[in-house]
């Protein structure tokens, strides 16, 4: 396994809420496997920099690709690019330590933020913004971003879907949680939750009870009164932005937002259609969540309409002949696009191995010229790449755990190579 990165768990590391630690607990089964004498990790060892797809060929009789959905996807809308206005993606790097995300400074001055979008990025970020000082301190948030949030004057945070209750993205655990925050209430405008005609037809005919719990609940935080807690967030449906407002000094002033109803699109899906009545939302702060695509990897085929590796079933086709490309793979969001959680990998994971399994069967794999661990070994060391191992992550991950037992955290993590590599005892 390679990773850009010195530490292994990606997403898990990276993405995963902070005070979302139970869920990170997946990193257990990771561990079994890493304890296996014929798996390797190779941290810090780039693809299409320090390896190329030429030298995977020549190493391997297969190679599979699971580098995520890395970029962001843009609103397309006047004033995106203002001051304060943010990838949510990067923000949520920010606060989890990725090392190329630890230098960025958010401006979280303005007493009210607004987040675009309805999926579980976004509410998590409503969350981590309507957490106490208290609250930030028990997790594994990185030190300086803990700071950060703590000096944090915004006081009231939207969260803006387009479509209604019955389309959100998040999931209900998600919902639930905000129900529980210790320093905020939640806000719902109860004609915003009443569905539409079509959301109805689209849940009855489902029978989709987790939805119908989905949907209920915000029902609920729409009925109930509001405690008087130091924060509020605002669940709003039903608007899109069409345009950020310039404070008049280069930053996010508001919002123009248009509302929006329901129709029924030709393929037969729900979809938001404008009514041409507008409102302004005044907010100094925009966190932009509206969706995130795959980014291509030099050599491998890669459809840029859907921003995934071109694949059926995981296994990489090939754009003239819609073939299978010999001994190439794909797994996750890189495969299927941005949908779905970290339980949504397993089974999409599954499926990709029984494609190389039967493959592998039945012969249909590269033919390396040298498969041998010397091999990559060598390769590595003539491009004077410092690989970072599995037993070296172990060390780095008993001194973060040590170093959160003090601090009363579940870890203090390393936030940059050089303090990694610092700690390996490598400078």
């Amino acid at each position: 396994m390679f990773d850009r990165l010195p530490t292994p768990y990606g997403l898990v590391r990276h993405g995963v809420a902070p005070d979302h630690q139970k869920i990170k607990a997946v990193t257990r089964g990771f561990a079994e496997t890493a304890a296996d004498p014929r798996f390797r990790f190779y941290g810090n060892v780039e693809f299409g920099a320090d390896l190329t797809l030429c030298d995977l060929q020549r190493l391997y009789h297969q190679v599979l690709f699971a580098t995520g959905a890395q970029s962001e996807r843009r609103m397309g809308i006047p004033g995106e690019d203002l001051c304060r206005s943010y990838p949510a993606t990067e923000f949520v790097a920010w606060y989890n330590g990725h090392p190329d995300y630890r230098d960025l400074a958010f401006d979280l001055s303005a007493e009210t933020a607004a987040i675009v979008g309805v999926g579980n990025v976004a509410i998590d970020v409503a969350r981590i913004l309507c957490l106490s000082p208290q609250e930030l301190r028990r997790t594994d948030m990185a030190p300086y971003a803990v700071e950060a949030l703590t000096q944090s004057r915004v006081r009231d945070v939207y969260l803006l879907g387009r479509r209604g209750p019955a389309q959100a993205a998040f999931t209900n655990p998600e919902l639930k949680e905000i129900g529980e925050l210790a320093q905020a209430d939640v806000v719902v405008h109860p004609a915003e939750v009443q569905l539409d005609p079509l959301s109805m037809e689209e849940l009855a005919r489902s029978g989709d009870r987790l939805l119908a719990r989905k949907v209920d609940l915000l029902q609920t935080y729409a009925a109930r009164p509001p405690a008087g807690r130091a924060r509020r967030l605002h669940l709003r449906f039903l608007v899109s932005p069409v345009a950020l407002l310039d404070d008049g000094r280069g930053g996010v002033g508001g919002l123009r937002l248009a509302r929006n109803r329901l129709a029924r699109s030709v393929a037969g899906t729900i979809v938001a259609e404008a009514t041409g009545e507008l409102e302004t939302l005044m907010a100094g702060v925009v966190f932009r969540s509206v969706g995130y695509r795959g980014v291509a990897l030099p050599g491998v085929p890669f459809d840029e309409r859907w921003g995934v590796i071109l694949n059926e079933r995981g296994r990489v086709l090939d754009p003239e002949t819609e073939k299978p490309v010999v001994g190439e793979y794909a797994a996750g969001w890189v495969k299927r696009g941005p949908s779905g959680v970290i339980g949504t990998n397993k089974p999409d994971a599954l499926e990709t191995v029984a494609e190389m399994a039967a493959d592998a069967a039945a012969g249909r794999v590269l033919s390396p010229a040298d498969p041998s661990r010397a091999a990559l070994d060598a390769l590595l060391a003539a491009s004077r790449v410092r690989p970072v191992s599995y037993a070296d992550w172990q060390h780095l991950d008993a001194l973060e755990a040590a170093a959160g037992e003090r601090a009363g955290s579940p870890r203090v993590k390393f936030t940059s190579r050089e303090e990694m590599f610092r700690a390996l005892g490598r400078q």
